[in-house]
């Protein structure tokens, strides 16, 4: 299991500040008819200063931990910043250096450099190299070094080493470590090993052609050194260091770098990585801030470590001197100052190998008793085991440095285990007892079924006699059941008369089905009225047999009217006549003229005779309530 040990070189856990180196690139372009030169210079070792774009007769200072002028040279630039961390990733310490600026600063040159000038990622390798191979055997401790390289192309993370691998995520295990499964590791042995993989692969970096740089970088590039050294003698312990080689894409700016199609959304994909870098260097600094957005972005989440984290850490900021970069080298020098005020804790992770065999051996005594029928080779073995496990740790483990150590780690393991023997106890207790009652709940239940059964055969009768009185059993009052259809049809629709004033619902409950406005109304009296023979599709003669002929007249004088002179509006206020017909029906009325009787409404497109029945019985009860 990883732990988190203090480093050695301090009593407490020590915290270290960013480091902030400043390049200056040598002057390149021509001066201009104004005769301007370059905007910043260097003061000394650690300061320069740039011409205030507000006042040009002033200056803005700056302060470093180290400036490198255009006349620097990049073994100056790695002794001075890069070499004095490399020791701590022997030590099982992460380090990182990375190299921020403008599109065209010379980031590429610093880390990478030419076979003539190496930069920085070359001379960092064969010093890890150097300090591994003038380590002394005597230590007692083995040391592996292997290397991942990739990039961060438009927010995919892609392998370098292996260019037909897709997005690769990023991951944080328990221990607070970021890593990339998947990812490509492969270990080194000398510095041409290291060479035949890394040319190669930096050949299948992004990079394309802009107005600003011919061979600019699309992608933000990340090289990873894993140091891994383990002691030989128990309990094996195992210290792992980590070195990260960033190579960042410049920001642009693309009206002057001219970026169209692909370019673009290349440019902006780095341009907003870098926004979110510098959010997360704010949010760093304020102090106050609740989140810091490492997630906002692949190349935040992968310099956690490194920004705020447990890495010691390197910032080279390279700069141009031309006017024409002025507010990038500007917002450059600005982000240099904020982020050497960013506070990293530094920690040896270290993983120490436990003696497992005793507690295995005793989790097998714990699971597999002895018995009768096993062979007497196992059963020897099996009691050899106690007396084995009672020994002497030192006796056993020999070489340890504090055997004393080793006797507490065992005693606690038997403790533990000892616990765990009677909590395991307790819980047979309890699934038995539990057992125990779940078969005293099943003979219940059956007992109570049987009973059920028995109940339910001499209440079969009673019941079904109940159902038949309740289903029987209407709430208005009705003739007896034996009479005939005809009997029940007179007394179910008595004759009515004009004369007689009665309500207009219970004239729509007398007739066999009325419309469904009468159906909210009365819904009640509408289904128990409903025929005995259950069917639904009666003639008209039920209409005319009941109703008055001065009222059925009457109210087909209102619906000719309304279909003659009623507007949209009213004609949608007809029973089964919707947007659709009502219009078909004024369209009608503009080409025929009015309608002389209702039957003329069949010549209506959609029409039939049998709607036109249905729309009749529907409009009829309808308008008489009107």
């Amino acid at each position: 299991m990883a732990q988190r040990v203090a480093p050695s070189d301090g009593g407490n856990k020590k915290t270290t500040r960013v480091r902030v180196a400043v390049r200056l690139r040598p002057f390149m372009a021509k001066e201009d008819e104004k005769d301007e030169g370059p905007c910043v210079r260097g003061l000394d070792s650690q300061n320069l200063e740039i011409v205030n774009w507000r006042n040009a007769t002033e200056s803005v200072k700056y302060h470093f931990d180290a400036f490198h002028g255009e006349q620097t040279t990049q073994q100056e630039v790695f002794l001075s910043s890069v070499k004095p961390i490399l020791p701590h990733t022997l030590k099982g310490q992460n380090a990182s250096v990375f190299a921020f600026g403008p599109t065209g600063a010379g980031k590429t040159h610093t880390m990478l450099g030419s076979s003539e000038q190496p930069g920085v990622i070359p001379r960092a390798v064969r010093e890890i190299l150097k300090l591994v191979s003038a380590k002394n055997e005597d230590e007692g401790w083995d040391y592996s070094i292997g290397m991942s390289y990739l990039e961060i192309y438009n927010e995919k993370v892609l392998d370098l080493l292996s260019p037909n691998s897709q997005d690769l995520p990023i991951r944080e295990d328990k221990d607070k470590n970021i890593f990339i499964p998947g990812l490509t590791h492969t270990t080194v042995s000398s510095f041409s090993d290291f060479d035949k993989h890394f040319v190669p692969a930096s050949l299948n970096r992004t990079t394309a052609s802009t107005k600003l740089n011919q061979r600019s970088s699309r992608s933000h590039a990340v090289l990873l050194i894993k140091v891994v050294r383990t002691q030989r003698a128990l309990p094996h312990r195992q210290q792992t260091g980590k070195l990260y080689l960033v190579d960042l894409a410049g920001s642009e700016d693309n009206r002057r770098t001219g970026n169209q199609g692909i370019r673009l959304k290349e440019s902006g994909a780095i341009n907003l990585s870098l926004f979110t870098l510098s959010k997360v260097v704010d949010s760093l600094n304020s102090g106050t801030a609740i989140r810091i957005p490492y997630r906002d972005s692949k190349l935040t989440r992968l310099l956690q470590d490194s920004l705020g984290g447990s890495a010691h850490s390197v910032m080279i900021t390279n700069i141009a001197p031309e006017y024409k970069y002025y507010f990038d080298t500007f917002s450059a020098l600005n982000f240099a100052a904020k982020s050497k005020q960013i506070v990293n804790k530094p920690f040896t992770r270290e993983t120490v190998a436990m003696p497992v065999l005793p507690v295995k051996r005793a989790r097998e005594d714990r699971e597999m008793p002895a018995s009768g029928a096993e062979p007497q080779k196992k059963r020897q073995k099996e009691e050899r085991k106690p007396e084995h496990d009672g020994s002497s740790p030192s006796a056993d483990f020999h070489s340890l440095s504090d055997p004393s150590v080793m006797d507490r780690l065992i005693a606690l393991e038997k403790l533990m285990m000892s616990c765990q023997d009677k909590s395991r106890q307790d819980m047979l207790k309890d699934v038995a007892q539990s057992r125990k009652e779940i078969q005293e709940l099943k003979a219940k239940q059956k007992e109570l079924e049987s009973k059920t059964l028995l109940f339910n055969r001499l209440a079969g009768e009673k019941s079904s006699t109940k159902q038949e009185s309740v289903f029987n059993t209407a709430p208005l009052h009705r003739i007896q059941s034996t009479a005939s259809k005809s009997n029940k049809r007179q007394a179910v629709v008595q004759p009515l008369h004009v004369s007689q004033l009665q309500d207009l619902q219970q004239i729509a409950v007398l007739v066999k089905k009325p419309s469904v406005c009468v159906k909210k109304k009365d819904g009640k009296h509408s289904d128990q009225f409903e025929p005995p023979d259950g069917k639904e599709n009666r003639m008209d003669w039920e209409l005319e047999s009941q109703l008055d002929t001065s009222v059925l007249e009457q109210s087909r004088k209102k619906i000719l009217h309304i279909l003659n002179a009623g507007s949209l509006k009213e004609l949608k206020g007809l029973q089964q006549i919707g947007d659709k017909k009502a219009k078909l029906i004024l369209g009608w009325r503009e080409v025929h003229g009015q309608f002389t009787e209702l039957e003329d409404l069949v010549k209506v497109e959609g029409m039939s005779a049998k709607r036109f029945s249905s729309f009749m019985k529907a409009n009829i009860l309808s308008v008489m309530g009107k």
